[in-house]
């Protein structure tokens, strides 16, 4: 064999492979020329089933391929030609010549060809058909982001508006969510087939030129605005999506469709927006209907398919499952609420001296109190409160200590004592909640709680205040000066803390505004000009109250840190002097009958009425004496025309009276007896310097 021979074999080899190559790859390949214009191509080349090679064949590459992004990809091809490294793998998209309106992905591998002498003789690429693994992967991609970004909140029509933002211009050019109206209200939703006349609202809306159903002059035309509530018209594809469960795909939404008929608004809309195919399908939870998907197409051109009915259903059952939790959450809300309106006091007690309204943030939680509860001598007590944690059973442990709290004051025990009494029962609550079967939610949150309970006395024109957590209280004086006082800060109710509770008390001048809140109020803690509630504060005196109350919220609302939860404004009056009459009563026996006349001439001054006046004369006389007899002095004997006729008589003793029945042979014990029959209510309360006994009875005339 000459030396020519084996050349001869080796370039027939290399010919036949090339042949072979070209005629049973499974893989496009292309060869270019320094031009870049197509010397080969293989019938496997992606797009070449519906064009001949010689339609090809001598054409610059990127004028015949239907390139979505021509400039980019010839500047990849140029790179490797010039000297540049081989690019494997590069994804291009491109639209057939036969099939213009769907875009396919091909794999595009980039190899540049030299001579062994070194010259440059052109390009080789190697093109895969990737379209249905990209469309996979889009389908992966679309799933996951509706599993990230739909049902982030539990709101109903938050949820409805992130899917629909998810899928424009994903998946289509428009995108319409309808709901069960129930189902907005948290109510339970109807069993499949939905009945023909539930009325549905329009959640959400997307267009992907730019509509998003508002109402502006932008918006995609649509059959009903959202908001709108109404049954569908039927039968159309979107009641039968609703009746059987299953989607419905319409490849061409022509004027020869019959159900187009049946749903004229909807028909108006389709043509205006040039729809041409549509996909519809039911949000369905355990059998029941929560509303209705529906989708359109009008700039892709490619009608939906079974994958694209596969996709929607995925994203349909997860868009349901958060729907359904955001429904029950509203309920479970709405009964909170309800529950939370049911155990808070219907106005504020009104006070001659004190008026007051309250400001819950938010107002719904289910586990925020507030309370003004009249106690003897024509105080008040003022309590905010707010249970850790929202919902049902925040609302009801909300209720619970709020009635410990009305039992307590009624005792007239200090603040600092109360809260250690309604410690006690938060902290048993506590422990009734650990014993809770593991599987139960509420075995794993720990109960507490905050409030604060102030009590003001329009005679002594004092507030004593204690609190559990950080409370805080200010007082915006009658010059428009800001105070803020320092309340004790003390363990929350319910935590296993066991140091006691501090009280402080002073001076509140007539005409002043009180803001007590069961958290610290950083906007009032600042001093000066910056002070967000000084300014609105200022002006209180002659303004309603509920209007102080709004610039409280409007002022709270524009700061950067947390907010109070529950907020309770009080604006003191000068109680009435001539409604008040105090004496000094000696130590003597004879006293009893100067205190009956001292308050049969008040009482006459008053207008009260002979029966009533009979009755306190009565209540008077018992309780001097047993002043006189048990207690020391000095003696006070103090009327007050309130809310109620009040008698109080004080003595520096503190030892406790208690009422006993006496028998038939005993000459004495009868006093209090005599007092609880006369009185509507009576009892103790302690001082620093004895104690008084008080009663009340109904309020006299006028």
């Amino acid at each position: 064999m000459t030396q020519s021979e084996p050349n001869a074999h080796r370039n027939g080899a290399e010919a036949a492979m090339l042949n072979a190559l070209f005629s049973q790859s499974p893989v496009g390949l292309h060869l270019l020329d320094r031009e870049l214009r197509v010397v080969r191509v293989n019938t496997a080349a992606p797009g070449m089933r519906d064009v001949s090679p010689q339609e090809i064949v001598g054409r610059r590459f990127d004028e015949v391929y239907g390139l979505a992004d021509a400039d980019e990809v010839l500047a990849l091809v140029r790179g490797v030609l010039d000297g540049g490294g081989p690019v494997v793998g590069h994804l291009v998209r491109r639209h057939g010549p036969g099939d213009p309106d769907r875009e396919h992905f091909n794999e595009v591998s980039v190899f540049r060809l030299e001579a062994p002498s070194g010259e440059v003789l052109g390009i080789a690429m190697a093109v895969v058909e990737v379209t249905a693994r990209e469309e996979g992967r889009a389908r992966e991609v679309l799933l996951e982001m509706t599993r990230e970004h739909v049902g982030r909140t539990l709101d109903v029509l938050e949820t409805c508006q992130e899917l629909v933002d998810v899928l424009v211009p994903r998946v289509a050019d428009i995108a319409v969510v309808e709901v069960v109206d129930a189902v907005l209200r948290g109510d339970h939703p109807p069993l499949a087939p939905l009945p023909p006349d539930v009325p549905l609202r329009r959640a959400a809306f997307r267009s992907a030129a730019g509509g998003t159903g508002t109402g502006t002059g932008t918006d995609a035309p649509q059959a009903h605005p959202l908001g709108d509530v109404r049954a569908l018209p039927g039968p159309t594809p979107y009641t039968q999506a609703l009746s059987d469960l299953r989607p419905r795909a319409v490849a061409s939404l022509d004027e020869d469709l019959p159900w187009l008929a049946a749903d004229p608004a909807r028909a108006r809309a389709i043509r205006a927006a040039g729809a041409h195919t549509l996909i519809t399908a039911p949000l369905t939870v355990r059998d029941t209907v929560l509303g209705l998907i529906s989708l359109y197409r009008t700039r892709q051109g490619e009608p939906y398919d079974e994958d694209d009915v596969s996709l929607l259903l995925q994203v349909a059952d997860h868009t349901a499952l958060s729907i359904d939790n955001a429904r029950r959450y509203t309920r479970e809300h709405t009964i909170a609420a309800t529950v939370q309106r049911q155990l808070l006091p219907r106005r504020p007690s009104s006070h001659p001296a004190l008026e007051t309204t309250p400001l819950l943030l938010p107002p719904d939680s289910g586990g925020q109190w507030y309370d003004t509860i009249p106690l003897s001598g024509a105080r008040t007590g003022l309590a905010v409160g707010g249970v850790v944690g929202r919902g049902l059973h925040a609302a009801a442990v909300m209720g619970q200590l709020r009635t410990v709290v009305r039992s307590l004051a009624a005792f007239d025990v200090e603040p600092d004592e109360l809260l250690a009494r309604l410690n006690d029962t938060a902290t048993f609550l506590a422990a009734e909640r650990a014993t809770l079967p593991t599987a139960d939610p509420l075995h794993r949150q720990a109960l507490a709680a905050r409030f604060a309970y102030a009590v003001y006395d329009p005679l002594t024109l004092t507030c004593t205040v204690a609190g559990a957590g950080s409370p805080s209280l200010v007082v915006v004086h009658a010059d428009g000066s800001t105070e803020v006082r320092n309340v004790p800060a003390g363990s929350l109710l319910g935590s296993e803390d066991k140091t006691p509770f501090a009280a402080t008390a002073f001076t509140v001048p007539e005409g002043s505004l009180l803001i007590l809140c069961d958290t610290p109020l950083p906007a009032l803690v600042a001093s000066g000009d910056a002070d967000a509630l000084r300014r609105p504060a200022e002006q209180h005196r002659g303004r309603p109250l509920e209007d102080l109350r709004d610039d409280v919220l409007y002022a709270l609302a524009g700061t950067a840190e947390p907010g109070p939860t529950a907020l309770l404004l009080a604006r003191t009056h000068p109680f009435p002097a001539d409604r008040v009459g105090v004496w000094q009563l000696p130590d003597t026996p004879t006293v009893v009958a100067t205190a009956r006349g001292l308050v049969r001439d008040r009482l006459a001054d008053w207008g009260v009425e002979r029966e009533t006046a009979h009755d306190t004369e009565l209540i008077v006389s018992e309780l001097v004496t047993n002043a006189v007899r048990y207690g020391s002095p000095p003696l006070e004997l103090r009327v007050i025309n309130d809310r109620a006729l009040t008698c109080e008589v004080r003595d520096g003793s503190a030892s406790t009276p208690r009422l006993r029945h006496a028998s038939v042979a005993d000459e004495g014990g009868r006093g209090l007896f005599i007092v609880a029959q006369l009185a509507q209510a009576w009892g103790t309360r302690y001082t620093p310097e004895g104690k008084i006994i008080w009663t009340e009875q109904n309020p006299p005339p006028g």
